[in-house]
């Protein structure tokens, strides 16, 4: 009988994009794998390359104790009946309620903190019962990956995790430099910036869009373009209405959402994210690896892809006036200097974040774990 690996998430979707590199060394190396997740347009995915796809209801705009008690339950039965050999946890509610679960069938899992979410962003009763959360959840994990250091160091300051427990910092999985080349640099007059996320306000999207206004204000002929899914289940998520008043604006154009960001990428000049803390952003990884520079905020997760200055920017958290600052150093760098620039990310992901590295790394965590349970 081949060895069970469970992967949980709180989207099929983040499986499929942040973990499928993962699946699929685990199923070239013998593996079952299974993705527990909510359905949503990506489930189908799964099965095309041998991954079993088994539909988690969650409830994902927030803590609410009667429905978080019920997925508790949920997780649970759905881990007897699969009986996996090994768990791996991904985002908080299934960090949190997973862990849990499989402590109590005393299945092994390993836990990846991958941004500590929006209850880490505001100080309040919130971030209080997050962290006892995280604190009793955590004791028997078997091993624990951050994607920052700064993550990892709240985490051991604030004693959410066992001392005892092995741990260690790793850029997700990495990123394909392989799927995505380096590609010619738009020409023309104007400057395009992208912004590619979840539309939420806690990426930033509100900051974006002032920095637009004003920018268009002395740069009419600059372009501002939002790429990600709307009215996503968040309680920060933007609607479609508020979209649709920017848009009739003239302020920025929505390009929707898909499956493909690489053409997008291709298209634009800089690629923006003015989130207000992140755990390792991809799309972040994914311009830079396509030669792209970026402008960013100075927070947990962006400080990770951009050197300020060389491939790119760092501007002020929740500070559209700082970001229009860096906006403008962008636009005002001749088209060489922007090229020089996005090449300079390009081998800064090549020497730190490279797929193959890290889900070789990843995978020995698994066999180590495996070992020893």
């Amino acid at each position: 009988m081949p060895i069970k690996i469970l992967l949980v998430a709180n989207t099929s979707w983040y499986i499929h994009n942040f973990r499928l590199g993962l699946i699929k060394v685990l199923l070239e190396q013998g593996y079952e794998v299974f993705a527990l997740a909510p359905l949503d347009d990506y489930s189908g995915n799964f099965e095309n390359i041998g991954c079993h796809h088994v539909h988690l209801e969650m409830d994902n705009k927030g803590l609410n104790p009667v429905s978080d008690l019920k997925m508790k339950k949920r997780l649970f039965g759905v881990y007897r009946k699969i009986n996996p050999d090994l768990i791996l946890h991904y985002t908080i509610k299934p960090v949190i309620y997973g862990s849990m679960a499989a402590a109590k069938l005393e299945i092994p899992f390993v836990n990846n903190i991958t941004g500590l979410g929006t209850a880490f962003i505001k100080k309040n009763w919130i971030t209080w019962l997050v962290k006892q959360l995280y604190r009793s959840s955590q004791r028997q994990a078997g091993y624990i990956f951050f994607q920052n250091r700064e993550d990892q160091e709240l985490f051991q300051k604030g004693n959410l995790i066992p001392k005892t427990i092995p741990q260690e910092v790793i850029p997700g999985t990495g990123i394909d430099t392989d799927h995505f080349n380096v590609c010619p640099y738009p020409g023309g007059n104007s400057v395009t910036f992208l912004l590619i996320a979840r539309m939420l306000w806690d990426k930033g999207v509100g900051e974006f869009v002032e920095a637009a206004r004003l920018i268009k204000s002395e740069f009419s002929e600059v372009c501002f373009q939002l790429l990600g899914f709307l009215d996503v289940s968040n309680r920060t998520a933007i609607s479609s209405q508020q979209m649709q008043i920017w848009t009739e604006q003239g302020v920025i154009e929505y390009l929707g959402e898909t499956d493909d960001v690489r053409p997008y990428i291709a298209d634009a000049d800089c690629v923006v994210l003015p989130s207000y803390r992140e755990g390792l952003p991809r799309t972040l990884l994914e311009a830079a690896v396509m030669g792209r520079p970026i402008i960013a905020t100075d927070v947990t997760g962006c400080r990770e892809v951009v050197e300020h200055g060389v491939n790119g920017y760092l501007c002020k958290v929740r500070d559209a006036n700082d970001l229009v600052d860096k906006m403008k150093a962008m636009i005002k760098l001749s088209l060489h200097e922007r090229k020089e620039m996005g090449l300079k990310g390009r081998k800064r992901i090549e020497q730190n974040f490279d797929e193959k590295v890290v889900v070789e790394k990843i995978v020995n965590r698994i066999e180590s774990v495996l070992n020893t349970a």
